[in-house]
């Protein structure tokens, strides 16, 4: 693949995972990817044969940069204890940043009604990804029961970012963390 080809198809994705973040999947035509992106019609189906994979492409390129920022800042803490806790606060600070529009797995999830639809398993395996994470932390804690409480902090994370999101209440990771506190100091050893 050329640079150029590459370039291109880079810059497809790049706006069409804005413009699905802004406005959703069914606001995000063809039309608008064009208008917005500057690449001709013929180019983009050149790349994607249909608006769906365009989609599916943009929000699997999304999960993976989304999960390594999000491991990457809260690994920097120096415990497994302390970066549980800071995952909140990564949370937070994506709360806070400009243009925040809450979780785009959780946002295109709710536009598609079939499970089995290509954008809810996208969905469905990068909320996997963060319980694997969680699940990952937990384990190194010494406690009874880490996937139970990785499932716990699991939705504790969707919680807050659903109220941060919904209600514009960004203080919900700080709510979310003191009750993770809890958690872990009543985790059975």
């Amino acid at each position: 693949m050329s640079t150029q080809t590459h370039d291109t198809r880079e810059k497809i994705l790049a706006t069409a995972e804005q413009l699905i973040y802004q406005n959703g999947i069914h606001a995000t035509g063809m039309d608008l990817l064009v208008k917005t992106s500057g690449v001709a019609r013929k180019s983009i189906y050149r790349h994607f044969a249909t608006k769906d994979e365009i989609a599916a492409a943009a929000l699997n390129a999304r999960d993976v940069r989304w999960m390594q920022w999000f491991r990457t800042e809260s690994n920097k803490a120096d415990t497994p204890h302390a970066r549980i806790l800071n995952m909140f606060a990564v949370l937070k600070s994506w709360f806070e940043s400009e243009g925040f529009r809450g979780c785009v797995f959780i946002n295109t999830a709710g536009e598609v009604g079939d499970p089995d639809d290509p954008i809810r398993l996208i969905a469905k395996r990068h909320k996997q990804k963060l319980f694997d994470y969680t699940v990952e932390l937990t384990e190194q804690l010494d406690i009874e029961q880490p996937t139970a409480l990785a499932r716990q902090l699991l939705i504790l994370m969707e919680g807050a970012i659903t109220t941060a999101r919904v209600m514009g209440d960004y203080s919900a990771a700080d709510s979310a963390r003191d009750v993770a506190q809890l958690l872990l100091q009543q985790a059975p050893l």
